[in-house]
């Protein structure tokens, strides 16, 4: 058995023979007059990706949406109709539902170029329905047909097309930014998978079951109406389990259902190479072509659970996105050529000469093609150096042009044309792919100019005097630009150090200015936007993502002398760094609690202390990846009084880097207690607090000024003897905050400038301005404060009210009934102490450190009192 590529004779009573045959061939040519319209848009898009990042997604697209999903869509259809032996559906139906699929792919690409939400989502909504019509056709084809042997292939085209109504699903919430900052990732993993494996991979998986031995020309395997099923089976719900894992970010679940899948596969090529096992088999192009896209499915599958099984899901989604070039060209690409290579002739011919006359245009240089093609995806697959993997796709590229020209050639050139039942009797097709093709060329005629392409070092208009230059540190992560908004006083030159910090690729283009290119995970490059004088707005230009909430606003002010003043106790919230304080931090986000933990009963505490990286939102809307004890900034607050013995086992789970500790409160030999911990290590650190003061423990690896610079420290509280109670008590740990890839070049020395982008209280920029402690009046208050520098102190002063109790390094400076007062509590790095007032009348108390620098880049807060 070879497997029917038409309608049995059965069904030839149902419709007149002019219908079925010169109908159909016409409709065919029409069709794949429109694949080749979408794969010439490819190729073009194609060459801009190094100059357009979108053009990348585009080129994609094109392929995939355009050209893939049309020959989909017609020849699912026609192997239903061969292999079920069913009544073919109304051709002008058929059409109709050709033409809206095209009409919304159209849509969708000019909607996402454009940054058209609206437009994306309309377009996504016509393809759903589109795709669930041809579900429908499918489904309904099977009852009452005759069925054969291989009525279960058709199964695979059901699947897939609910695959592909769920990928546009995902892939219209992606691309209009209905998802949230943790959702973009795991559902784009889930987009890619669905779509790759689902709706291109199911398809062919199945017609390779009749195809395979029909191009080879030998007998389908007596096991295949057994194996296709259970393959079927297998992919299927491996499939289902993926695409529902990866998009709740079950990392484990995905892999098993990347596995099952993997399974389903191997169990396919297994029967394969059992068909030509033992036999003399027709040796082709299109056998040979069929051959490798079937392991290159299957080594992009093994490389797909290689990724899942070695990375966690949020940085194997930009390495699984990394496969997609070889699985596109590789699997699809070489799957649709082998398939028209054969296809083509026997549709589109009118008797055995002209299917000859086509196949061998078809066929023309067709080993030379193959290498060419091969060798490019080997070398787009290997992880060699830029200029090497780029040349992988010059290969690649140059068999797709030349199998492109010869189907023009064949379907244009070969007399087809001229039919009587030609293009010509159907011009609605031909119509909906001209508009598809005009669409999408004016998009890109119109977007020509719009590359983001730029220099390390990208200038912007300046003006010719001297300004005021002010730098500001820019994070992309997370579908964020972080800070959202920058306030700049006019005329004043800016200049944008923008870092990727984010799994997956992004760039920054500036309204009217500049752009980065595009950044892969860790990159970073300076935008120099000259002097500004007027408000603008910046976005990542790849599809979908400012829609999803990558933007930034450059606003403009006009100078008022000064960047913050203190008005009726509140604080004026610009600040000089970039940080946009008077912004909301995140839906979700909690302050770090200021309360002093109790002092439990007993002498001996023991407590365990895990390193770990945490990504922690430091200032309102950013976020910084910071290296803690116990997961905080700053650590646990230890609290005791004197003579109480502290057992703190520190583990290392920092699976990069070795650290240590180091408690100043107490007094041990350094050699072993603060010893640097390898990854996995751990230690007992046990001391006995003999004196009362407010301490400061830290990393004890070198360089300190790193591990401290990056959120190691903390506090230990020991109670003077005889401390009086209070009615509250509160812990405030000053620091510095330095924005940036820890450990980086360009942190570091930030770090050694003594230049950081905020100053803040217990880790966070303005915490307690959003989150204000409070009290009552005429209630006392006790404040510890600690200076963990690394490298600056702190001066702690509260506005509209004065300290009647000073205790600082272990001594009363001021105690109550005397007739002094304090102002400020001044502490040097390292120092701590407390002070303790009673606030007069309800109202709104400023705290701040005196420094007015640091007061307005971050270590503000506010204690609201009531009456």
């Amino acid at each position: 058995m070879t497997g029917r590529l038409d309608p049995p004779e059965a069904t030839a009573g149902r419709y007149p023979s002019r219908f079925r045959q010169s109908g159909l061939k016409a409709r065919h040519l029409r069709a794949h007059i429109v694949v080749v319209a979408w794969v010439i848009l490819a190729l073009l898009a194609a060459t801009a990706q190094q100059t357009l990042p979108v053009a990348r997604w585009l080129a994609i697209h094109l392929f995939l949406l355009g050209a893939a999903t049309t020959a989909i869509v017609v020849w699912s259809e026609h192997f239903a109709v061969a292999l079920l032996h069913a009544r073919r559906p109304d051709q002008r139906w058929s059409d109709a539902r050709l033409v809206a699929v095209n009409l919304a792919v159209a849509g969708v690409l000019t909607g996402v170029w454009a940054d058209q939400p609206a437009m994306t989502g309309a377009a996504c909504a016509l393809l759903v329905g589109a795709i669930t019509a041809h579900l429908v056709v499918l489904v309904r084809m099977g009852r009452g047909a005759l069925g054969g042997r291989l009525t279960p292939v058709v199964g695979f085209y059901r699947v897939a097309a609910g695959a592909m109504i769920a990928g546009v699903v995902l892939g219209g919430l992606l691309a209009t930014g209905h998802t949230g900052p943790g959702q973009y990732a795991g559902l784009r993993l889930a987009h890619i998978h669905v779509m790759l494996l689902g709706w291109i991979g199911l398809p062919v998986l199945g017609t390779l079951f009749m195809l395979w031995p029909t191009v080879l020309g030998v007998r389908m395997a007596e096991r295949t109406t057994r194996v296709a099923p259970w393959v079927l089976r297998l992919t299927g719900s491996g499939l289902l389990i993926t695409v529902a894992a990866s998009a709740v970010g079950r990392r484990w679940a995905t892999l098993a259902g990347v596995a099952a899948y993997a399974i389903g596969v191997a169990v396919a090529m297994e029967l394969f190479v059992r068909t030509v096992r033992g036999r003399r088999p027709v040796s082709g192009a299109a056998a040979w072509m069929l051959g490798a896209a079937a392991g290159w499915l299957c080594a992009g599958v093994a490389a797909d659970a290689g990724i899942l099984a070695a990375r966690p899901l949020a940085e194997a989604g930009e390495a699984v996105r990394s496969l997609v070039p070889v699985l596109l060209i590789g699997f699809v690409a070489q799957v649709l050529m082998g398939a028209l290579t054969y296809l083509l002739p026997i549709v589109l011919a009118a008797g055995p000469k002209e299917r000859a006359a086509l196949r061998a245009v078809l066929e023309r240089g067709w080993p030379a093609r193959l290498v060419s093609l091969n060798a490019g995806v080997a070398l787009l697959a290997l992880p060699l150096p830029g200029p090497a993997a780029t040349a992988g796709s010059l290969p690649a590229a140059a068999s797709g042009v030349a199998f492109v020209a010869l189907v023009v050639f064949a379907l244009l050139g070969g007399g087809l044309g001229a039919r009587e039942d030609g293009p010509s009797r159907r011009p609605v097709l031909l119509g909906s792919a001209a508009g598809a093709v005009l669409i999408v060329l004016a998009v890109l005629v119109a977007n020509s100019g719009g590359g983001t392409d730029a220099p390390a070092v990208a200038a912007g208009t300046g003006g010719g005097a001297a300004a005021v230059t002010r730098t500001v540190d820019v994070t992309l992560a997370d579908m964020r630009i972080r800070p959202g908004r920058i306030e700049v006083t006019e005329g004043t030159a800016l200049k944008l150090n923008v870092t990727n910090r984010d799994g997956q690729r992004h760039d920054l283009k500036v309204d009217g200015g500049p752009a980065t290119p595009l950044l892969s995970p860790g990159e970073s490059r300076t935008l120099d936007l000259g002097q500004v004088t007027k408000d603008r707005t910046a976005w990542c230009t790849l599809p979908g993502h400012r829609a999803a909430g990558m933007s930034l606003s450059i606003l403009v002010r006009h100078s008022t002398g000064e960047d913050a003043v203190a008005h009726d106790g509140h604080m004026s919230m610009t600040d000089g760094s970039g940080l946009d304080l008077a912004a909301d931090f995140s839906h979700g986000w909690k302050p770090r609690d200021a309360a002093l933990p109790p002092a439990t009963a007993g002498t001996l505490r023991r407590m365990e202390l895990h390193t770990v990286r945490r990504t922690i939102e430091v200032a309102p809307g950013v976020e910084q990846q910071m290296w803690t004890f116990g997961g905080t900034v700053p650590g646990p607050t230890l609290h005791g009084k004197v003579g109480d013995t502290f057992e703190v086992t520190l583990v290392n789970d920092d699976p990069t880097m070795g650290h240590g500790i180091d408690f100043h409160a107490g007094s041990l030999a350094p050699d072993q207690a603060m010893r640097t911990l390898q990854p996995g290590q751990r230690l007992v650190y046990r001391f006995r607090a003999d004196r009362a003061g407010a301490w400061l423990y830290h990393c004890s690896t070198a360089p300190m000024l790193q591990h401290m610079g990056n959120g190691m420290y903390g506090a230990v509280v020991i109670d003077p003897p005889g401390l009086p109670e209070v009615d509250h008590e509160y812990v405030l740990v000053a620091s510095e905050l330095y924005l940036g890839t820890p450990g980086s070049t360009a942190q570091v020395a930030k770090m050694r400038q003594d230049t950081p982008d905020a100053w803040v209280f217990n880790g966070s920029a303005a915490q307690y301005a959003k989150a204000p402690l409070s009290m009552k009046a005429g209630e006392r208050a006790r404040f510890w404060v600690v200076a963990a520098g690394p490298s600056d102190g702190v001066s702690f002063h509260i506005v509209g009210t004065v300290f009647d109790t000073v205790y600082k390094e272990g001594a009363y400076l001021l105690e109550p009934g005397r007739p002094g007062g304090s102002q400020v509590l001044d502490l040097a790095v390292a120092q701590g102490g407390f002070v303790e007032t009673t606030f007069p009348a309800a109202g709104h108390y400023s705290f701040v450190d005196h420094d007015m620098r640091h007061a307005e880049a971050g270590a503000l807060g506010m204690v609201e009192v009531n009456g």
